[in-house]
């Protein structure tokens, strides 16, 4: 944006030192033709430099104002921007009908075109924005709700984590999880970092996240803003600044991100509660069949696995690991991090 800005401004002031030029006919102003065109030359190259360096200015402007506008329109609904530019073109269309007449009054209808076009489309733009809904409800497009909504409801952002994690793709290929996952350039930059540590397992999980949201590109809409906060280090203050700020839920599979984002009343979609809540009730006096992996942390307890994950602690059953065997379920401890089912062995086992 930058470089492109200084180059079309040096060439623009090139071509007005130029114009100038044959327009002052300059070279008839010196007695020595030579003279003539080596200062005609100097003044067309100092205006390519002021060009260059006043583009400068101008490309970071526009730079700075492109990301407010991207910002922006990540944050609105399809139906909000359309009406939004629908009303800017009607008061674009209003304020020229009304200075048809206008411009004919003496003194001041040579200067009354420019506030009446900026006043006028800002205005008409400003209302259709806020009342977009009833305006679309007018003419029979329906909305997906009667409050004055402006953000999009179905964007979600993505935690590291959930990344790393793997099962995201799962959920999005289901159809449970619709809508577009963003997933902002610092969590790229952080799965990068992953993928490039000295420890073995730590780069093959930074990989496996990298693949992760390159396999997510084919089934669903993923954004990437370059959105960033210098003055926030640790990346889970950058999301749940970044929710708030927007909006939008947080899917994770941190429990400590998970917490945070409850105290600061941000809307977390955890994986784990997701994957908790559809493994299959089991109520006490149901018999399982496990096998016992090693020995539970209090005396006599023995530990094994569901297929699906789930802790089975067997009481009693510490001499007897290695071995698959029926038990009965005395009772469920639902946490955080999941299911613990409590047993012991079966009478008849």
């Amino acid at each position: 944006m930058i470089t492109a800005s200084r180059i079309v401004l040096a060439l623009l002031c090139a071509l007005g030192a130029i114009s100038a030029g044959i327009a002052f006919d300059l070279q008839n102003r010196f007695d020595s033709a030579s003279y003539s065109y080596t200062a005609f030359s100097i003044v067309v190259v100092l205006a390519a430099i002021v060009g260059w360096f006043v583009g400068g200015l101008v490309g970071k402007l526009l730079q700075r104002a492109f990301k407010r506008v991207e910002r922006a329109v990540q944050t609105r609904s399809a139906g909000e921007l359309l009406m939004t530019a629908a009303g800017l073109l009607v008061g674009l269309l209003v304020s020229a009908l009304l200075y048809i007449p206008l411009h004919a009054l003496p003194f001041i209808g040579v200067w009354v075109m420019l506030p009446l076009f900026l006043v006028l489309g800002y205005g008409f733009a400003f209302v259709a924005a806020k009342k977009y809904k009833g305006i679309l409800r007018l003419v029979g497009v329906k909305t997906l709700g009667d409050g004055e909504v402006s953000l999009q409801p179905r964007s979600t952002l993505v935690d590291t984590s959930a990344i790393i994690d793997g099962r995201i793709g799962d959920i999005v290929r289901t159809g449970f999880l619709d809508g577009e996952l963003v997933v902002p350039e610092f969590v790229l930059r952080e799965l990068q970092q992953v993928a490039d540590s000295a420890d073995p397992l730590k780069r093959a999980r930074g990989r496996r996240g990298l693949e992760v949201v390159q396999d997510l590109r084919s089934a669903v809409a993923v954004a990437t803003p370059d959105t960033d906060y210098p003055t926030v280090t640790d990346v889970d203050a950058k999301l749940l600044k970044m929710a708030r700020e927007r909006g939008v839920p947080i899917l994770t599979t941190d429990f400590n991100l998970n917490r945070l984002a409850q105290i600061q009343d941000v809307r977390v979609l955890n994986v784990n509660d997701l994957a908790n809540a559809l493994k299959p009730a089991v109520l006490p006096g149901e018999r399982l069949e496990v096998k016992l992996i090693r020995e539970g942390k209090e005396a006599g307890q023995g530990v094994g696995y569901l297929d699906d994950g789930t802790m089975v602690v067997v009481e009693g059953a510490a001499a007897r690991v290695g071995e698959t065997f029926d038990v009965q379920v005395t009772s469920v401890l639902q946490q955080p991090s999941g299911k613990i089912i409590f047993t012991r062995v079966a009478a008849d086992d």
